[in-house]
């Protein structure tokens, strides 16, 4: 790995609607890009805890979550990318996370990542049970039986904690979020800019 390469930090959920939509097109983006993506799966329901919400804000605000089931339909037609409203939402999203921060660097964590995000938003499929995590790793041709072991064992439930409460600490509020050089950028449509900075060198402003 050149060290000299630029990077961004994608911080998603599995369970972020609006993640789908970043995890579904960085990958090409930033291979135009010429800047290596650093996947940073964590769970926000502890960050919204902390906020004082019970539930993602898109169901405790019904105004918001209106407009942001529209706003999703309008977002995959532009982009091409497949949509189907969940039957339930936010779904649970530990597992495939934890399978994320099992897979380490290893070249399948990005294409599980979108079978895992198709499963939600396309399949209507509940993502944090075992059988489409499973059905994932299989597709792509690996142990799946293996990996789901290592992923339920102690070390990567409590890497997930961590990697939840760093999130917390440096004040990511929502998903997607990115990171270049430590400057944030919130929100799907804020991807572009992130990877253009990322590309360009530009210090945080």
């Amino acid at each position: 790995m050149d060290p000299t390469t630029p990077t961004i930090e994608l911080w998603f959920d599995f369970a972020s609607n609006y993640s789908y939509l970043a995890v579904m097109r960085i990958e090409a983006l930033a291979d135009a890009a010429g800047v290596r993506v650093e996947w940073k799966p964590f769970l926000l329901g502890p960050i919204f805890r902390s906020f004082g919400w019970s539930d993602s804000p898109f169901v405790l605000q019904k105004e918001k979550g209106e407009y942001t089931w529209k706003d999703m339909a309008r977002q995959c037609a532009k982009y091409g990318i497949p949509w189907r409203m969940p039957s339930r939402f936010p779904r649970l999203s530990v597992l495939p996370a934890r399978v994320m921060l099992a897979a380490g660097d290893a070249p399948w964590a990005t294409p599980f990542a979108k079978r895992m995000m198709l499963a939600n938003f396309r399949d209507d499929r509940e993502i944090g049970e075992r059988e489409p995590n499973e059905r994932a790793l299989l597709d792509l041709g690996l142990p799946a039986a293996e990996i789901l072991e290592r992923a339920g064992s102690e070390a990567v439930k409590s890497a997930l904690r961590e990697q939840t409460e760093v999130a917390r600490r440096r004040r990511v509020f929502g998903a997607p979020t990115f990171f270049v050089r430590g400057e944030m950028y919130w929100g799907n449509d804020r991807l572009e800019d992130a990877l253009g900075d990322a590309r360009a060198g530009r210090p945080p402003r």
